[in-house]
């Protein structure tokens, strides 16, 4: 039996533009973005603020290297199953399904604050996160990149990201607030308070998501929908999703996922985890997080209004972040290696860790994490729009969003699991910037080859097949 795409509710029939327009109007590109992008300050963005303290908070970091594994292992999996999701479900249940599974991963950590024999529950907790945050992410990345206008999707997609790591600076005061006045030379796991009050703005994230519309109700400025009506089966998804791996485009997409977490595990645990002290740790990720969000806004305005050429702005983007991570991950191996000469404690941690009042000696290590987190927002949001320049239909980039996430979780499983296994800092540090070295060719090939220089085209190609664009819901529908 065939499962429509729109299963949140009717769609609208064809209309005309609606009378009443505005920045506040409900069922605009503008507020179902924003809206998204508060869900996911409540529900990644604390779980990036988390993840971000090293170890999950945790003072020994393998419980959390193995939670993240299984996390990522089943993210790898349900990212790319999840644009079917999308398509079947709809963005609502399909974003709710997923949000429901950060608050039960906060939790673990609560439970194993007190339960620290096993790791069942943290390491399960993990898996049913990936499965959810494959939903999650895939009807994230088709409502980024398809409901808002061609010509500013770079605009749209730094909006979210700012919302989005409001979430990481707000989760890194809590555990600076509630860990300030422990003692300073105590290896302590976070506290209790810490995981309540992540769970706490998940659970909001999640209750939040049944405000989101389809993309038949959403309307531009400009009269047009941000997708047409279609339908679609388990077959057809299962179908689809299998041919991207044999998409041209999809290829030279693959090696910036795989880069694009790769790098988390080694900058949370091994440059924050290991260099700072506990209180520290969650003052970096307020910066951190924030330096996200400047990132973003820079690159979005950038590829939005750089160029008159749309593929200019593309070539022009990858360059600068070419430019910027050569230097940021130049400046990381110089710190690695300062740090392989310091004393050391038996865990690994530099044995006089640094607090942010040690003046001078906490300013360059300091520098180089907020400058991780520019980077990273920088090359995520070139990704993404990039990708949603491939298509204008909603599926098409459900699918290909999903098929990025996917990628993005495998090699942050491996990632996690490198780390685990004690591969030494200075070789996760080149492989890092290695991998992110070969995307950034490969991306500029795929904006010379891919990228059109016209923002409102009225079709899309994929496959050989011409899809109009040109939104507008049908009449009837079977």
């Amino acid at each position: 039996m065939a499962v429509t795409a729109e299963a949140d509710g009717p769609p609208p029939p064809d209309a005309a533009p609606p009378a009443k327009r505005g920045l506040l109007r409900y069922n605009s590109p503008l507020a179902q973005v924003s809206l998204l992008g508060f869900i996911c300050f409540c529900c990644p963005g604390m779980f990036n603020a988390l993840s971000g303290m090293g170890g999950g908070g945790q003072v020994d970091p393998r419980i959390a290297d193995n939670a993240n594994t299984a996390l990522y292992a089943c993210f790898a999996v349900f990212g790319i199953l999840g644009g079917g999701a999308h398509n079947l479900l709809g963005p609502r249940l399909t974003l709710f399904i997923g949000a429901l599974t950060y608050p039960l991963y906060a939790g673990s950590f609560l439970y194993y604050n007190h339960n620290s024999s096993s790791q069942a529950f943290p390491v399960t907790a993990g898996a049913l996160l990936g499965a959810g945050a494959g939903f999650l992410w895939a009807a994230q990345g088709a409502i980024m990149t398809s409901y808002p206008p061609a010509n500013r999707r770079g605009t749209y997609i730094s909006l979210f990201w700012c919302l989005f790591n409001l979430g990481g600076v707000l989760g890194g005061l809590l555990p600076f607030a509630f860990n300030y006045n422990r003692p300073i030379n105590e290896p302590a796991s976070v506290n209790d308070g810490t995981y309540i009050a992540f769970m706490a703005f998940m659970l909001a994230g999640a209750a939040l998501t049944v405000a989101v519309l389809p993309p038949a109700r959403i309307v531009r400025d400009d009269g047009t929908r941000a997708t047409r009506v279609t339908f679609s089966s388990p077959a057809t998804e299962g179908a689809e999703i299998f041919k991207l791996f044999a998409n041209w485009k999809m290829l030279l997409v693959l090696p910036a996922a795989w880069a694009s977490n790769f790098f988390y595990t080694y900058q949370f645990n091994n440059v924050n985890g290991r260099l700072f002290r506990l209180r520290t740790r969650g003052l970096n990720n307020v910066f951190y997080w924030g330096a996200q969000m400047i990132g973003s806004a820079g690159i979005g305005y950038f590829l939005d209004f750089g160029f008159a050429s749309r593929r200019k702005r593309g070539f022009f983007g990858v360059v600068a972040v070419t430019v910027l991570g050569t230097a940021i991950w130049g400046g990381g191996l110089a710190n690695q290696l300062w740090f392989n000469h310091q004393p050391k404690d038996d865990k690994g941690n530099l044995a006089d860790a640094i607090d942010f009042k040690d003046g001078n000696r906490y300013a360059g290590p300091f520098l180089l994490y907020f400058s991780y987190g520019l980077l990273d927002a920088m090359f995520q949001s070139l990704i993404y729009w990039i990708i949603g320049a491939l298509a204008n239909d909603s599926q098409i980039l459900s699918r290909y969003v999903g098929f990025y996430k996917g990628v993005q979780s495998a090699g942050a499983a491996v990632a996690w699991q490198i780390d685990n296994h004690k591969v030494s800092l200075t070789s996760q540090l080149i492989v890092n910037w290695g991998l992110m070295t070969i995307s950034y060719p490969l991306l500029a090939l795929l904006v010379f080859l891919a990228v059109k220089d016209e923002d409102n085209s009225v079709s899309s190609v994929e496959d050989g097949k011409e899809k109009d664009s040109k939104l507008s819901a049908p009449t009837s529908f079977h």
